[in-house]
């Protein structure tokens, strides 16, 4: 059971419409019953409130889904916005799915208007159908945002080309001044690299704009482009993601100068490591920021970071690993618990071969999982320890890029939440789900090399909530 990473009892969280205003953060989202399995039966979008991303205020259903033969027998995502008469809307997709067996089109936006955030007054307006040459069966997650300089609303939304290629997904743009009457503007962002594109999200940041996008023909996760004008071109920076393929759906929101991710860590069937991802599951939540060349790095936002209790030393410091022809290892704590916040600053000698931490680690089996940095590769990835037999864990998608300099400080940081662990190393994240525990201990490796760890620390549970 989650005790700090949001997800309502008896549901699964899926996909988030975030908005800000005052300090407060008004997360829409879907709640997932999974009777019988994901999108079994129909919803709406439910509201939580938070100031910190932790202390979460359960508004419950705030956007009501509509009846088995109305268009938004599903409500699925969109964005909210205030517009400038002062109401907010909700731009959504309303979604029935048996409308394409009645030679209707299923996914159609429409929009909805609140005074105050949390009842919503719907129209039986549908806005913008599935244009010609496009898939009436995916066209959806609409995101609207004013642009100044156009003195006009942009609607960007995911969508697809009808026909027998897979790889057609687009970002298709509507302009409008009104919120009622919207004009085609062709495709925004059309690469040919996915099938889809879901919950496209846009924003500026200094001198860049972000365009996200979700997809899940390539890597099945949240990427995104950059661009110093909203006319494009959208280029990728090297690492064109926040997380991995156990962070899906995420969109952004601001307030008070500082840039958070809503994404979702999904579950794996039957709580099995070997099984395949299910759609929905935990909230989890990133701070953006971004760097020097414009790119952008995750962090752990300050709210989640001041929850936990007082930080306790975790053996010598500095600690030093060192092996030539093999592994050193360092066990931290016999018994982590399965709430904490894990942190060290590490400096790796050139030519180290890679550097692991483990976690619910069995102390005579050495059965556990494990995060692990192969600094000759470049690479950071999730996996069960020992592999075998093989193989214990299906982690396709739970690696990242990552560039290590030797012989200079790295931060590494972790989160863990019961089954939830998220990793931060120099702004470079990955989720992971844990689910089986086979023990309990929290170790630290180095293979074919050496490494110096300080300001090593465990902040195991959460202070007393207000």
């Amino acid at each position: 059971m989650h005790s700090l990473y949001y997800q309502p009892e008896g549901t699964w969280f899926g996909d988030c419409m975030p908005y800000a205003e005052n300090g407060v953060f008004y997360l829409y989202h879907q709640r997932d019953t999974r009777k019988p399995g994901p999108f079994g039966e129909p919803f709406g979008w439910a509201l939580a409130t938070t100031r910190d991303f932790v202390d979460y205020d359960d508004r419950g259903e705030s956007l009501h889904r509509g009846g088995d033969d109305e268009q938004d027998q599903f409500i699925f995502a969109g964005s909210v916005f205030k517009a400038r008469d002062g109401r907010y809307y909700a731009l959504y997709t309303g979604y029935n799915r048996d409308y394409p067996a009645q030679g209707k089109a299923s996914q159609v936006l429409m929009i909805a208007a609140s005074d105050d955030l949390v009842t919503w007054e719907k129209t039986d307006t549908r806005l913008v159908p599935p244009q010609e040459g496009y898939d009436p069966d995916d066209w959806r997650d609409p995101f609207v945002l004013w642009n100044e300089e156009a003195g006009e609303y942009l609607m960007i939304l995911g969508g697809r080309k009808k026909g027998p290629k897979v790889l057609t997904g687009s970002t298709v743009a509507f302009t409008s001044t009104d919120l009622e009457n919207w004009e085609f503007q062709g495709d925004f962002w059309d690469p040919g690299l996915y099938s889809m594109h879901e919950m496209p999200d846009l924003f500026r940041m200094g001198d860049y704009w972000y365009l996200l996008t979700t997809e899940y023909s390539d890597k099945s996760k949240t990427v995104y482009r950059m661009s110093t004008s909203l006319d494009g071109p959208w280029t990728a920076p090297v690492d064109d993601a926040f997380d991995g393929r156990a962070y899906y759906a995420a969109r952004s929101a601001a307030d008070g100068g500082r840039r958070y991710l809503f994404g979702w860590v999904p579950t794996k069937e039957n709580d099995d490591d070997l099984a395949s991802w299910e759609w929905g599951g935990t909230l989890v939540v990133h701070e953006l920021v971004q760097r020097a060349d414009g790119s952008l790095a995750a962090a752990i936002p300050q709210g989640v970071a001041d929850a936990f209790g007082e930080a306790e030393s975790l053996g010598s410091d500095p600690l030093e690993l060192a092996s030539i022809d093999g592994l050193a290892e360092q066990v931290l704590t016999p018994d982590s618990g399965t709430l904490f916040l894990f942190g060290t600053t590490f400096t790796v000698a050139p030519g180290t071969r890679a550097l692991s931490l483990r976690l619910y680690e069995d102390s005579v089996t050495g059965a556990g999982y494990e995060f692990v940095v192969t600094p000759g590769e470049n690479r950071l990835f999730f996996d069960r320890r020992p592999n075998y037999p093989w193989h214990q864990y299906a982690n396709k998608g739970l690696d990242r890029p990552i560039v290590l300099d030797p012989e200079v400080p790295h931060r590494l940081e972790v989160v863990v939440d019961d089954t939830i662990a998220t990793l931060y190393v120099d702004g470079v994240a990955l989720n992971a789900r844990l689910n089986t525990k086979p023990g309990s201990a929290l170790t630290l490796g180095v293979v074919e090399g050496s490494a110096v760890f300080t300001d090593t620390s465990i902040r195991r549970s959460l202070k007393e909530r207000r």
